[in-house]
């Protein structure tokens, strides 16, 4: 078999037969159809991976969901974090031949930003006030107001370049269309396939190492492993924890198991009685093993959430952890004017995971008097009563347990929408209807300002100001599960569950 990956990737040295080609073709069997392959256009975390395939940005991520340059070499970005001025690497090109230069990134830019368009991730360049083509190598972006985290935002899949002449000759096709500069071209897309081959005339020299790859919509788990096994495909997710110990008995697959950075929590409203007292809050902390969370909720297969964002994410920072005791649980409660506890009820969708948490919660926060109604809701229904309150005082929510991953690799992403003062329902995430000025302050001068150091201070400080407020039950950070082919290497899942496969190669 590694004789035939050599041969594959050595035409010259004669024809690849189609025993050969099978052998470097490779089948990654997903959960869901494709929603759409213009990665500004999309939502799903799935698709932006299939987008991978084809498109690629001025940054990106490696498989730790470390900040890379892809299509730029380098930025500078002046001390007000408004303009930031990239240096384009050379010698690319689009699908179709045409260069990537300057002009490109403006033309991409300005479409994802301008309203008009009505893109899906329009709000992730809202602060985009031009681009200018400085040379063909040289774009300067002018924002409107200071980001500090421009270039982790861009590095998000929304942020890749399509081909400005296929933008111009598509239209509102260009989603099934793709044109971009990535390792592989496209081929075809129905219901439930997508085709790639390679790009023959990558710039990463050595890139791809297979022939081409194919994603297939198999939505039943026990289905996609049985494709794995029969080896129909070489990589399989997500993998259910519950299922892992059939793939691990299998000889020929093995189970990747790798960090995240999708934070679970328990929002609590700090708005209301008794959540606004935040001993009560502390309390309930105290109250819940988070050891026990990972064991229970997720098999294993979960670390303890040990700050407000994962350790996986920029500017993360280590706080104490609130260790399991009930007996400190019910002093606070006490103190706070809840000796007996209190009665409350918590939302969440209705999925099998989420309703298997709520459960745990449920009977861990009766051992302090806290009884708890659990509520699982269709995802329409529970959406609709999150982000239809148009005032925070008439919000209904008192209790939600939920996650979070930030796509951008960033601090900015994974605290701002949850926890900034401005940022209640319907305009953000922030179901804790928690404020603390001096929180927003930290959070508003992070993106201020483009110097990592500065940025990290605030940071630090705003975790640790968040942490001692405990507006979050703070629960665990799940593992990302796969499966694959022991054939298989070089295809990561990155921790926001996304797919990085540039450099995937087959024995």
């Amino acid at each position: 078999m590694a004789a035939l990956g050599v041969t594959a990737a050595l035409p010259w040295l004669g024809h690849v037969t189609p025993a050969q080609a099978a052998a470097n073709d490779l089948v990654v069997g997903v959960p869901d159809n494709l929603t759409g392959l213009d990665p500004a256009d999309v939502n799903d975390t799935l698709s932006q991976s299939a987008c991978r395939l084809m498109f690629q940005g001025l940054y990106g991520f490696d498989a730790d969901m470390k900040l890379v340059p892809v299509l730029a070499e380098s930025y500078e970005a002046d001390e007000a974090a408004k303009v930031f001025t990239f240096k384009l690497r050379q010698g690319v090109t689009f699908h179709d031949g045409t260069p990537f230069d300057a002009e490109a990134v403006k033309v991409n830019f300005e479409r994802v930003a301008n309203p008009e368009n009505r893109l899906k991730r329009q709000s992730l360049l809202a602060m985009l006030d031009r681009v200018e083509v400085v040379d063909p190598q040289t774009a300067r972006v002018h924002l409107k107001e200071p980001f500090g985290a421009f270039v982790n935002t861009i590095a998000h899949p929304a942020g890749m370049m399509l081909s400005p002449k296929a933008i111009a000759q598509f239209g509102k096709e260009i989603n099934r269309n793709p044109v971009g500069t990535g390792p592989f071209t496209f081929v075809s897309w129905n219901a439930d396939t997508l085709r790639t081959k390679k790009n023959e005339k990558y710039w990463r020299q050595g890139l791809p190492k297979v022939q081409s790859v194919t994603f297939r919509s198999v939505p039943e788990n026990g289905a996609r492993i049985a494709m794995l096994q029969a080896g129909e495909a070489q990589f399989i997710y997500p993998l259910p924890t519950e299922m892992a110990p059939v793939v691990q008995r299998s000889p020929n697959v093995e189970i990747v198991d790798s960090p995240s950075i999708i934070a679970r929590y328990v929002s609590m409203n700090c708005m209301q009685k008794p959540f606004n007292d935040v001993r009560v809050r502390q309390a309930l902390n105290h109250a819940v093993n988070k050891e026990a969370f990972a064991k229970i909720v997720y098999n294993g297969f979960a670390v303890p959430l040990d700050a407000p964002i994962p350790a996986k994410l920029g500017f993360y920072s280590k706080q104490d952890p609130y260790p399991y005791d009930v007996a400190k649980a019910k002093k606070l409660l006490a103190e706070a004017g809840y000796p007996n506890g209190f009665e409350t009820e918590m939302w969440a969708n209705n999925n099998t995971l989420s309703q298997r948490g709520m459960q745990f919660m449920q009977q861990q926060l009766a051992a302090v008097g806290v009884k708890v109604t659990v509520l699982p809701m269709e995802a329409g229904v529970l959406n609709d009563r999150i982000w239809s309150v148009q005032k925070p005082e008439d919000a209904q929510l008192k209790m939600y347990y939920g996650g979070w991953s930030s796509s951008t690799g960033d601090a900015d992403w994974g605290l701002r929408p949850l926890l900034w003062g401005q940022g209640y329902p319907p305009k953000l995430y922030n179901t804790a209807y928690y404020s603390n000025p001096e929180v927003d302050k930290a959070l508003e001068a992070a993106i201020a300002t483009a110097d990592p150091a500065k940025r990290e201070e605030f940071y630090k400080q705003a975790q640790a100001l968040i942490w001692k407020d405990a507006p979050w039950i703070f629960l665990g950070v799940e593992n990302v599960l796969s499966a694959r082919s022991k054939r298989l290497s070089g295809l990561h899942r990155l921790p926001d569950g996304g797919l990085l496969i540039e450099e995937a190669a087959l024995s």
